[in-house]
C-alpha cells in the first residue's frame, strides 16, 4: 500500500524586543536564573498585564510579509494548563481571534515550487524553562523566559515531505530575520518548531491519526525527525496496527522519537477571553505605516539578484538565504559592481573559510565587505593574480591586515613585464620539447601544463592572461 505524508508545522518565533510582552522585564538571554522576573511574569495575585506595542507591530509586519489578512479586531485568550514552568496556571495566547489569518509562502523543494498555506499567526507569551539534574532526580525552574513575546505561525497541512518541511522552515526563518523581528537562533530556542505528521493511503481525503514532534533545534533535526516518524508510522500501518495520537520527543543523539504524553486538543485547554486585556484594534493607517516600512524580503531580493545582477538562480538563492550574508554581499557590491564575480568569490572562497573556522559566521567574519571589494579590484587591475589573491585573502583573515598592506609586505605584485615573461615562456618550451611536440600534434590541453610551469617558476606572480597569449604566440610559430 502506498501512503501520502501530511505535515503541518507550528513555528514559534521569539520577538527581538527589549522587554517582555506584558511587563517591562528584560528579554536578555543568558542572565542568572529567575533574575529577568517581576510580579507580572511570575503570576502574582492582583497584578495586571500591559501589552507591548512593539509585539503588535512585529505581528502585523510578519502577517503582511506572508500574505496574511490582518484581523483588525483581535483578542487575547487564556490557554489553561498546569506545568511547573507556567507560573500563572495559564498562558496568555490568542484563540478564535488571532491577529493574522489565511496567508501563504512559496517554497522550492526538489526543483518544484509549491505554495504552503498559513492558517494563522498569533501573539502569545512564552513559558519558563525546566532544568533537569543529571545526578539526582531533581528539576529546577527558571522563569527568565516566562512572558517573553512569541509569534506562533501555524501552517496548513500542505507539506508533503520532510524536504518540503525543511524548505518551509528555512523560508520562514529568512522572513523573520529579514524583518529583523527575531534573531532566528535555533540553539537558544528563539526560533523553534513543532511538527504534526500523519500518513494516509494515496487517494484518501480523510487525514490519518497525527502525532506531534518536539525538541527539534535545527533544520537538519526537523528533517531527520520527520523521516524517522514517517518510517515508524508506515511500519505500524503496514502491520495493521493503529497510530496513537501523542506528542513525541526527538532524540538527536539516538536518532529516534520517544513518547512524551497524549496529544491535546483545543478543548483540553478550556480557552476563554482574557478579562485583564482589552481587544487589540488595528486601523488601516497602522497597517499602511507598517507596510511602508517593510524591508526588501527574500523573494524580491532573489528576483533582483537574478534579473539585475545576472546571478544564477542557485547562486542567488544561497546569497539571499540569510540576511547577514545578503547584507555582506550588497555592502561589498557598493564598492565592486561586478555582482557575478563577487558572488562567485563569496560562494567559493569566503564560504569555504567560514565552514573551516569553528565559531565564525558572516557577522563575525574578519574581512570587511569594503576590503573584499578592494581585493577583487586588485585582481581586475592586474595588480595580483587570482591565485595570489586567494593567498592574500587567507592572510587577511588570519592577520586582519588589508590587501594592499599584505601585497606590499610580501612583494606579491603581479609581473606584467612582457619581455620578462616572454623569456620565461621560451625557457619552458625549450626545456619541454616532448610536450611542445604533443601540443603541436593536437593535444591543446597541454596549455594548462605550460602555464602551470610558468606560475611555478614565477612563484605565482606572472600575469596568467599575458602568459597564455605569449605561449600561444610561441607555439604557433
Amino acid at each position: 500500500m502506498e501512503f501520502e505524508t501530511v505535515i503541518g508545522l507550528e513555528i514559534h518565533a521569539q520577538m527581538k524586543t527589549n522587554s517582555k510582552i506584558f511587563c517591562s522585564c528584560t528579554t536578555a538571554f543568558g542572565n542568572p536564573p529567575n533574575t529577568n522576573t517581576c510580579p507580572i511574569c511570575l503570576g502574582m495575585p492582583g497584578v495586571l498585564p500591559v501589552l507591548n506595542k512593539e509585539v503588535v507591530e512585529s505581528a502585523i509586519a510578519l502577517g503582511l510579509a506572508t500574505n496574511c489578512q490582518i484581523t483588525q479586531w483581535n483578542q487575547f485568550a487564556r490557554k489553561n494548563y498546569f506545568y511547573p514552568d507556567l507560573p500563572k496556571g495559564y498562558q496568555i495566547s490568542q484563540f478564535d481571534l488571532p491577529i493574522c489569518e489565511h496567508g501563504h509562502v512559496n517554497i522550492t523543494s526538489g526543483g518544484n515550487e509549491r505554495r504552503i498555506g498559513i492558517t494563522r499567526i498569533h501573539m502569545e507569551e512564552d513559558a519558563g524553562k525546566l532544568v533537569h539534574d543529571d545526578r539526582e532526580p531533581k528539576s529546577y525552574v527558571d522563569l527568565n523566559r516566562a512572558g517573553t513575546p512569541l509569534l506562533e505561525i501555524v501552517s496548513e497541512p500542505d507539506i508533503r515531505s520532510p524536504e518540503e518541511a525543511a524548505a518551509y522552515l528555512r523560508k520562514l526563518h529568512a522572513v523573520v530575520t529579514y524583518l529583523d523581528i527575531c534573531d532566528g537562533n535555533m540553539q537558544e530556542g528563539s526560533f523553534r518548531c513543532d511538527a504534526n505528521i500523519s500518513l494516509r493511503p494515496v487517494g484518501q481525503k480523510e487525514l490519518g491519526t497525527r502525532t506531534e514532534l518536539k525538541n527539534m533545534n535545527s533544520f537538519r533535526n526537523v528533517q531527520k525527525a520527520l523521516e524517522f516518524e514517517i518510517r515508524r508510522q508506515r511500519d505500524l500501518l503496514l502491520d495493521g496496527e493503529a497510530v496513537i495520537q501523542q506528542t513525541l520527543l526527538w532524540d538527536p543523539d539516538r536518532q529516534v522519537t520517544s513518547a512524551m504524553r497524549g496529544k491535546e486538543e483545543a478543548h483540553d485547554y478550556r480557552y476563554f477571553p482574557d478579562p485583564d486585556l482589552v481587544p487589540v484594534v488595528i486601523d488601516d493607517a497602522w497597517i499602511a505605516r507598517v507596510r511602508q516600512n517593510l524591508p526588501e524580503l527574500p523573494d524580491a531580493k532573489l528576483a533582483r539578484f537574478i534579473n539585475e545582477l545576472g546571478l544564477g538562480e542557485e547562486e542567488a538563492s544561497i546569497l539571499t538565504s540569510e540576511r547577514p550574508l545578503a547584507d555582506y554581499f550588497e555592502a561589498a557590491l557598493a564598492h565592486y559592481p561586478n555582482g557575478k564575480k563577487l558572488g562567485n568569490w563569496i560562494l567559493t572562497e569566503l564560504m569555504r573559510e567560514l565552514k573551516g573556522a569553528e565559531g565564525m559566521d558572516i557577522a563575525t567574519f574578519p574581512v570587511q565587505p569594503v576590503e573584499l571589494a578592494r581585493l577583487m579590484g586588485m585582481i581586475d587591475k592586474g595588480t595580483i593574480s587570482g591565485k595570489i589573491a586567494k593567498t592574500v585573502f587567507e592572510e587577511m583573515i588570519r592577520s586582519g591586515k588589508d590587501a594592499d598592506t599584505i601585497v606590499k609586505e610580501k612583494n606579491l605584485v603581479q609581473n606584467s613585464d612582457a619581455g620578462e615573461i616572454l623569456q620565461l615562456v621560451q625557457d619552458i618550451l625549450v626545456n619541454n620539447p616532448e610536450q611542445v611536440a604533443d601540443f603541436k600534434g593536437g593535444k591543446t590541453k597541454l596549455m594548462g601544463f605550460f602555464v602551470g610551469q610558468l606560475m611555478k617558476v614565477s612563484k605565482g606572480k606572472a600575469n596568467p592572461q599575458m602568459a597564455n597569449e605569449l605561449f600561444s604566440q610561441e607555439l604557433n610559430k
